[in-house]
């Protein structure tokens, strides 16, 4: 019997052995397309070695397949790190974000670009538009929506002037760690993160921590950093920040929400190919009378578009005056979403396109 199962682990092996062979050779056949590609956009003098929509459709079709054992996330996730090892073969990414290293944005970078990137921290918001707008990176990722903390205002209030566009949007599964060098809770005498992260973990720092005072910082990075450098400190972040910091994690999954989720945005300068399934963004002013955003919002209900969201932030044109941030299903090269911004700008002081860009495939990544 032990030779008989001998004989079927050894041919089970041979053939896993069989199947990666051919898998390696598939995947060198993908990359010296991609290569040729890549060679073709070069003499036509084409700068978009990434193109968002079309990976979206690819992605979108691995996630509708059927891929037992292997759940349809995992699927995703080995498809985009084939893709962006071989787009890196045509043309290497270099994207902004939130740093330091150890961020959430960072995470959202790798989880929708892929590792086969030259990802570069910046210490503000405004910087990772900057970056962009410069020409120093080639897209930027930044935080504009957490589930339970809101919306991320320093986002929003650049997009107004920016001639950046929204090129895609990320959804990650926010979990919070509490860390530090240290390895006791009675040893900390001060707890840092973004102040998004504090009021996130409101709940478990009140029980068990009441008294340690907060400290809220750029981002969740320099807390870690900052906890690596002083054993008092304890920091709010994920657990990659733990291991790029050499932290111990103290106290795991600490947030209010277990289905804690953050929006973050692809910033860039091209205009995204329509994929069936998008979101068009908008900012909107209006005159400030009776009626006015009653007028402004009809004609997406009368061209049958869904309106999923909307925001308000002060104009800096006056007091309580205000700019409107919408955003609609549908790219700006259908037909309703064309009616309905017509329609929209009629009534409008300023209507101005941020991005139309693909939906998120199936929802946020842990």
């Amino acid at each position: 019997m032990t030779d008989e199962r001998d004989d079927a682990l050894a041919q089970a092996r041979q053939e896993i052995d069989a199947i990666d062979r051919q898998l390696q050779a598939l995947i060198a056949e993908r990359a010296a397309w991609a290569q040729k590609v890549g060679r073709i956009k070069q003499a036509e003098g084409r700068a978009d070695f990434y193109r968002p929509g079309r990976e979206a459709e690819i992605l979108r079709e691995v996630a509708a397949g059927r891929h037992t054992p292997l759940t349809a996330a995992t699927m995703r996730r080995l498809m985009r790190e084939i893709m962006a090892a071989c787009r890196a073969l045509e043309q290497p990414l270099a994207v902004a974000y939130l740093g330091p290293e150890g961020t959430y944005t960072e995470a959202a970078v790798y989880d929708h670009f892929g590792r086969s990137i030259a990802a570069r921290p910046q210490p503000s918001i405004e910087q990772i538009f900057r970056e962009v707008a410069a020409g120093n990176a080639d897209f930027g990722v930044a935080p504009i929506e957490n589930s339970s903390q809101g919306i991320v205002s320093s986002t929003l209030d650049q997009m107004v002037d920016s001639r950046l566009s929204i090129c895609g949007e990320i959804q990650l599964g926010i979990h919070h760690q509490l860390m530090s060098a240290t390895t006791s809770l009675d040893a900390i005498r001060e707890i840092q993160a973004h102040g998004q992260a504090l009021g996130q973990c409101r709940n478990w720092l009140d029980v068990h921590l009441p008294d340690v005072p907060r400290k809220s910082v750029a981002s969740n990075g320099v807390a870690a950093r900052a906890a690596a450098e002083d054993e008092s400190v304890a920091a709010i972040a994920g657990h990659f920040a733990a291991s790029s910091y050499g932290l111990n994690v103290l106290a795991n999954n600490i947030e209010n929400d277990p289905d804690n989720t953050t929006r973050f945005l692809v910033l860039g300068k091209q205009q995204v190919a329509r994929t069936g399934c998008d979101t068009t963004t908008i900012m909107v002013a209006i005159k400030n009378h009776p009626g006015a955003l009653y007028r402004l919002l009809a004609p997406a209900a009368e061209a049958g578009v869904d309106l999923a969201r909307i925001e308000s932030r002060p104009s800096h044109r006056g007091a309580w005056d205000y700019n409107f941030f919408i955003d609609l299903h549908g790219h700006i090269d259908d037909e309703p979403i064309q009616q309905t911004l017509a329609l929209i700008e009629a009534n409008a002081i300023l209507l101005k396109v941020l991005g139309a860009y693909p939906r998120p495939i199936d929802g946020p990544d842990g």
